[in-house]
């Protein structure tokens, strides 16, 4: 990776101000002048085709669930099978991928067809669903229940397709990605489209420069091409393309685009552009924090900081309140450590490895790193009256009882609740869990450590792949046909949760 940017002065260590920046070799001119002659780095990805099972569990008021209108089906304490998802109701297939947003949910099933639920205030859902009808509480009706809003609109409630999405010749859909405004589908030829809006401080900032202010069919991103892949994060996204250049654009408020961007000039941070990233092999975001790890194994970060949810302090090895990273920066403690994921939510993070481990850093306060409060590292930040605060070093989470060492396969998160997949496919989950985002039931405090999900809907399942939202989940997972597997698989985890 080189820092496509002037070189600025520096004491001959290549330090600024204590943090380490790589020196400039070329100037971003050169690099996209030169663009034709660069080497392809990056493979284009081919997609997920194992087919899925979906289970959704959280709070589902603004129809993040895609269970239906029925206002009985706005909260799920734990996970639950969507029906709607099923081969008979998608059409003799199932979901291979799908992508959460801070209130709706994209899926992709075999057929490459795409399918929408949740919130459609923005046009994510890329469909009208303005003509649905709305079924009111009846008052005087006996046999209501005690939740104080009627039945939800039941065109976002329900899964349905996503119309208008191009049929491109020889490609079709790898990748989907959600933020809570927008939502984006990269082709295999590199073609990405996107439909929504972005939300900035102030409330709307729009699509597309002045033109657009709100998108409501799929729109060819045209300053995007050779696209490998994409990364989403609150109201900004993230892309990767076959060179290894990083672009990024939405709202830069907090310096997730990893520039600075002028007041005067806000609206052209809805354009697409690099902004210093090369050499690239992996995209990653939170809400307003990014990732991005070279091909040198070297991790960089940028965006909001002020939890430490960089993994990076500043000289005197403090945190400040509002802390920012203005521009992609390496961050010593997760390189060279074989990451091969990285997810983030609203102030903390996670780093799953090539051998299976999990590091967790950022805030603490809901419990979102996973890290009990006897097993906090020495460098856990405290408030004036001794609270953990923060944990900005990557710690290694423990699985179980800690007797045995689980290995994960999949991690994910959402805004203040995380997730790990075992290797045998069991969930566990921690955090937040006001609104039942992590599926462990009715709970009076937030989760600790990592509780392994124990429910009947998921017991004979292996789960594959695991994303959140705002107050909400969603996993998918192949269902173990053979009984005694099953049984010995629930066993084996019984043993290691002693």
């Amino acid at each position: 990776m080189v820092a496509l940017e002037r070189k600025r002065k520096e004491d001959g260590s290549g330090e600024q101000n204590g943090t380490k920046r790589h020196k400039s070799f070329n100037t971003a001119s050169f690099i996209l002048h030169s663009y034709s002659k660069l080497p392809d780095l990056n493979e284009f990805p081919k997609g997920k085709s194992e087919p899925l099972d979906i289970f959704v569990w959280g709070t589902g008021s603004m129809c993040e669930l895609g269970l239906g209108p029925s206002a009985k089906n706005k909260e799920v304490k734990r996970p639950r099978l969507n029906p709607y998802l099923s081969s008979e109701k998608l059409g003799d297939t199932k979901i291979v991928d799908f992508s959460v947003g801070g209130m709706h949910v994209l899926a992709l099933d075999g057929k490459n067809n795409l399918w929408s639920w949740g919130t459609n205030d923005s046009g994510v859902l890329g469909r009208d669903t303005s003509k649905a009808k709305e079924v009111l509480k009846d008052m005087d009706a006996a046999d209501e229940s005690d939740d104080e809003d009627g039945d939800l609109n039941e065109e976002e409630s329900t899964p349905s397709l996503v119309e208008n999405l191009p049929k491109v010749k020889g490609a079709k859909i790898v990748q989907i990605a959600a933020t809570d405004n927008l939502s984006v589908v990269l082709y295999s030829n590199g073609d990405v489209y996107a439909w929504g809006t972005f939300r900035c401080n102030e409330g709307l900032l729009g699509f597309l420069r002045e033109e657009i202010k709100l998108q409501a069919s799929p729109l060819k991103i045209k300053e995007l091409k050779s696209i490998v892949q994409l990364a989403a994060g609150k109201d900004h996204l993230l892309a990767l393309d076959s060179k290894g250049i990083v672009y990024a654009w939405g709202n830069g408020q907090q310096f997730q685009l990893g520039r600075r961007v002028l007041e005067r000039h806000r609206l052209r941070s809805l354009e697409p552009q690099q902004f210093g990233l090369y050499n690239i092999k992996y995209i990653a975001s939170g809400d307003f924090h990014c990732f991005a790890i070279d091909h040198d194994d070297q991790v960089f970060a940028w965006g909001l900081n002020q939890y430490g949810q960089c993994a990076l302090t500043d000289v005197n090895g403090e945190l400040e309140d509002g802390s920012l990273i203005t521009k992609p920066t390496l961050i010593p403690a997760l390189s060279n450590k074989n990451i091969v994921k990285l997810v983030a939510g609203e102030h903390h993070s996670l780093a799953l490895t090539r051998d299976g481990d999990v590091f967790s850093w950022g805030r603490y306060d809901m419990k979102e790193v996973g890290i009990p409060k006897d097993k906090l590292p020495e460098a856990t930040f405290k408030d004036a009256h001794g609270n953990p605060r923060s944990v900005p070093v990557p710690t290694k989470l423990i699985f179980g009882s800690g007797k045995t060492d689980v290995k994960i396969k999949d991690i994910g998160t959402g805004s203040h609740h995380s997730f790990a997949v075992t290797t045998d496919g069991f969930v566990y989950a921690w955090g937040f869990a006001d609104t039942y985002a992590p599926g462990l039931g009715p709970l009076d405090e937030d989760v600790e450590k990592p509780t392994r999900i124990v429910n009947t809907a998921t017991k004979s399942y292996d789960i594959k792949l695991i994303d959140a939202g705002g107050q909400f989940s969603v996993s998918g997972g192949t269902k173990i046909e053979d009984e005694d597997a099953a049984e010995d698989r629930a066993d084996k985890y019984e043993d290691i949760d002693e």
